[in-house]
């Protein structure tokens, strides 16, 4: 159960920094500030670094 907990949660911040990022790099979603962006970029690129390493220690655990 919390492998697949730490998984999901991998993918969702997986899904948050590409947001951020495609923000970031195209200016297609003009509707979402800049700011807002970065902070996703931000946030969701150490969700994947966090989640990575405690899927990491799960793996290693079992």
């Amino acid at each position: 159960m919390n492998k697949t907990r730490t998984l999901i949660t991998l993918v969702a911040s997986l899904l948050i920094f590409t947001v951020g990022m495609f923000r970031i790099l195209t200016d297609s979603l003009s509707s979402t500030p800049l700011f807002v962006a970065y902070l996703l970029a931000f946030t969701g690129l150490i969700g994947v670094i966090a989640n990575s390493i405690m899927l990491r220690k799960l793996k290693y655990q079992d």
